[in-house]
C-alpha cells in the first residue's frame, strides 16, 4: 500500500512539474511574441510600402537619439512657411510607413511631418519592443528634434494602435503636445492580453497572464500596469484628444475605444469607425475621415 501511495505522489508530482513546464514554455513564447514582433509591410493595412516620393512628397531621411540611447531613424516631410507639425508614431510590428495613408492630406493642409520607426522596428537596431513603456522615449525624443533641430512650435501627434497608446502616455507627461489623434489604441495592456488569451487560445487567462506578465517584466525591464493609458488620458485636458475606433476590431475591441473616450476629459472627440479589421478607418471612408483629421488639427494648432 506504501508502495502504492509513493507511486501516486510521484506521479501527481511528475504532472504537475509538467503543468509548470508547460505555463513557463507558453509565458516565454508569448512574451518572445511581444518583445520581438515581425515585420512585413502588408500594403491591405499600409496602402503605402515605398518612401513619400510614392505621394509626390519630398523628403529627408533623419535620425536622432532616445535618451536612454536608441538610434532611431525616420523621414521629415517639411510644408512651406510652416512651424506646426504632426508626428506619426506606429503600432506593434510596424514601422514609419503604417502612417503614410494621411500623409498627403495633412501635408496639404500645411503641417510639416515626422514620422520614424520606434526602438526594435524598421530600419533600428534590433532590440526588444515594450508595448509603449519603454516607447514613451523615443517619442519624447521626437518632439525634442521637431522643436530644437526643426523650429517647430505647435506640435501635434498621431498614433496607431501601440503607437495610440504610446502617443497618450507621452502626451499625457509632456505639454508641448498640443493635440493628439489615437487610432485603435488600447485602454489597459494587462485587460487587452486578457482577452487576447480568451479569445484566441480559448482558455482562461489566469495562470497564463501573471505568467507571462511575470516573465516579459523579468526579461524587459517593463511594469504592464503602467501601461495603462486609461489612467493618463484626463490628464491631457484641456488640451484636446480625438479617439478613432473600428466597431468591428476583432484584436483591441472596441470596447477599448469607449474607455478611453470615457476616461478623457473634454474638448474630445469620438470617430465610431464603421470597420471591421483592427486599424483600418483610413480604409473604410479616405475622404471623411481625412477631413475630420485635418479639421481637427486645423483647429487645434
Amino acid at each position: 500500500m506504501d508502495r502504492y501511495k509513493k507511486g501516486y505522489s510521484i506521479a501527481i508530482v511528475s504532472f504537475a512539474g509538467l503543468i509548470l513546464a508547460g505555463l513557463f514554455t507558453l509565458g516565454w513564447m508569448m512574451s518572445s511574441n511581444i518583445m520581438h514582433p515581425t515585420y512585413t509591410c502588408n500594403e491591405e493595412h499600409f496602402i503605402y510600402c515605398d518612401d513619400p516620393l510614392q505621394l509626390g512628397l519630398s523628403f529627408e531621411d533623419i535620425s536622432f537619439q532616445s535618451s536612454d540611447g536608441n538610434l532611431l531613424n525616420g523621414w521629415y516631410m517639411p510644408a512651406k512657411d510652416s512651424d506646426k507639425v504632426i508626428i506619426f508614431v506606429h503600432g506593434h510590428g510596424a514601422d514609419r510607413r503604417e502612417g503614410m495613408r494621411w500623409f498627403s492630406a495633412v501635408h496639404q493642409a500645411g503641417f510639416n511631418i515626422l514620422t520614424f520607426d520606434l526602438r526594435n522596428s524598421g530600419e533600428n537596431i534590433r532590440s526588444f519592443s515594450s508595448m509603449g513603456y519603454f516607447e514613451q522615449r523615443d517619442v519624447d525624443a521626437a518632439v525634442d528634434y521637431v522643436q530644437q533641430l526643426k523650429g517647430n512650435q505647435r506640435i501635434g501627434i498621431f498614433g496607431t494602435s501601440m503607437g495610440a497608446a504610446t502617443s497618450i502616455m507621452a502626451m499625457a507627461k509632456d505639454p508641448r503636445i498640443e493635440a493628439g489623434v489615437f487610432e485603435a489604441g488600447w485602454s489597459n495592456l494587462r485587460d487587452l492580453y486578457k482577452e487576447i488569451i480568451e479569445q484566441y487560445l480559448k482558455i482562461p487567462s489566469f495562470p497564463l497572464l501573471p505568467v507571462t506578465s511575470w516573465i516579459l517584466e523579468l526579461r524587459t525591464g517593463m511594469d504592464m500596469d503602467q501601461v495603462n493609458p486609461e489612467q493618463l488620458l484626463g490628464q491631457i485636458a484641456p488640451r484636446p484628444v480625438f479617439i478613432i475606433h473600428c466597431t468591428g476590431d476583432k484584436l483591441i475591441g472596441f470596447s477599448h475605444g469607449e474607455r478611453n473616450y470615457a476616461a478623457a476629459n473634454e474638448p474630445k472627440q469620438f470617430w465610431k469607425s464603421p470597420c471591421e479589421t483592427h486599424a483600418r478607418a483610413w480604409q473604410s471612408d479616405p475622404e471623411y475621415i481625412e477631413q475630420l483629421v485635418v479639421e481637427y488639427y486645423l483647429q487645434h494648432l
